[in-house]
């Protein structure tokens, strides 16, 4: 059943999972910020792209996950925070999606080796160039 639910002092953000909401409020409200945008773009891309299937969102490694399900499309992004940041968009290390989103736009971006996109503020976050990564993500496995 879907779930919405205040995030300190925001609008209602739509949950499918109340354990997720709660991994979001317990953020301070920069990476909340930050966070709740990454995920929007995330959902975005997700909808523009018929061919992943459908997109859910998940709890791995006590991160907010967006896996593929249905046709196992994507390698796993994951949102959260960074030891060398406030935050990051997590792809799994093992696949090229944050290399080659390195090589794409080298020096535009914070990147921390295979892994992640690291963010300080929410104004960082830049949708032309990440919706090319997160399309990367969520089509890993069709490509």
């Amino acid at each position: 059943m879907p779930y919405n639910r205040p995030i300190k002092g925001r609008p209602t953000v739509h949950f499918e999972d109340p354990d997720i909401a709660t991994v979001f409020n317990a953020y301070p409200p920069d990476v909340q910020e930050g966070l709740l945008r990454l995920r929007a773009l995330v959902f975005e891309v997700a909808a523009e792209t018929p061919e992943i299937g459908s997109l859910k969102e998940v709890l791995r490694w006590g991160q907010p996950s967006y896996v593929t399900p249905d046709k196992k499309a994507a390698t796993t992004l994951r949102l959260g925070p960074h030891k060398a940041a406030r935050f990051a968009l997590f792809a799994h290390c093992q696949s090229r999606v944050i290399a080659d989103y390195a090589a794409r736009y080298p020096g535009w971006d914070r990147i921390d080796g295979n892994r992640a996109v690291l963010f300080e503020r929410a104004d960082e976050i830049e949708p032309f160039r990440l919706r090319s990564l997160i399309k990367d993500a969520l089509t890993y496995h069709l490509v």
